[in-house]
């Protein structure tokens, strides 16, 4: 049976903290493609004081069709507080 876009999600989350070691803040988005599943994700890189300077990373994860994490990058870096820069690059 096919995965949903939540446990490929759940399953990028799983993967990614395991090999970077680092927490999920929040999910980019989650694609079907011919390969599996390409997800992107922002991790939290940094703790800061306050909450609006933690460093964030985006990475794109790409997952088999059984969940399996097969491949992923670091897209980038900003602080929490720079929502225009990542609204930008997105857009």
């Amino acid at each position: 049976m096919a995965l949903s876009i939540p446990e490929i999600v759940e399953k990028t989350r799983e993967g990614l903290a395991k090999v970077t070691g680092l927490e999920l803040s929040t999910t980019l988005g989650a694609t079907k493609e011919e390969r599996g599943w390409k997800v992107s994700v922002e991790m939290i890189e940094k703790h800061s004081i306050p909450d609006q300077m933690d460093i964030l990373a985006v990475y794109e994860a790409i997952l088999d069709d059984a969940g399996n994490l097969i491949e992923f990058n670091r897209k980038g870096l900003r602080k929490r507080v720079d929502t225009e820069e990542i609204e930008r690059e997105i857009g």
